[in-house]
């Protein structure tokens, strides 16, 4: 028996790569509850804004909200699709509608905000053609123009708020799909 051939008690060869990939589904299914947690937090927060403080939002905010509720759901798919592809497809998603979020709260910020209305913009199309306004009034519904929906949330714009989030949860899918890598 060689020196590379010696084993201990209890670790064979195949052990450490098992316990790898242990440890690399573990932290998956801690990255996906984690993004999970903040999309349904964020939702949370903006529901608790706009109906016990009347901070109503307008159709960039329903955006946000809807792209939110996405990635939770895909992430929670993810959690469910415990094979290595579907960890893989559930944080590449996270990452593509991560981005697509950063963009929708960039753009109100930096342009629907300074607008007087929101009708008919790319966000009010997309949110009319899910019918989720019409499905869902009291999470969906604009009820505000975006120079009206500008409003702070502890001294910052709530549309960076919402853009910081999606950040934390693209660079959360980065680290789900490196763990998957590893599983």
């Amino acid at each position: 028996m060689t020196v590379g051939e010696i084993r201990f008690h209890g670790q064979g060869r195949d052990e450490r790569p098992a316990r790898v990939r242990a440890r690399g589904a573990r932290a998956v299914d801690a990255w996906l509850l984690v993004i999970t947690a903040m999309c349904l937090g964020a939702l949370g927060v903006a529901l608790v804004t706009q109906h016990r403080y009347g901070m109503e939002p307008c159709p960039w905010c329903t955006l946000q909200r809807a792209i939110f509720v996405v990635i939770a759901l895909v992430a929670i798919l993810g959690l469910v699709w415990r094979h290595v592809a579907g960890r893989i497809v559930s944080g590449v998603l996270v990452f593509g509608l991560a981005l697509c979020g950063v963009a929708a709260a960039l753009w109100q910020h930096f342009v629907a905000a300074s607008s007087a209305s929101c009708n008919l913009t790319f966000a009010d199309r997309v949110m009319n053609a899910t019918r989720l306004p019409t499905l869902l009034p009291e999470v969906f519904e604009a009820r505000a123009t975006c120079a009206d929906a500008a409003v702070s949330l502890f001294g910052v714009q709530y549309d960076l708020w919402s853009c910081s989030l999606y950040v934390l949860c693209a660079i959360a899918a980065l680290l789900v799909l490196r763990a998957a890598r590893r599983s």
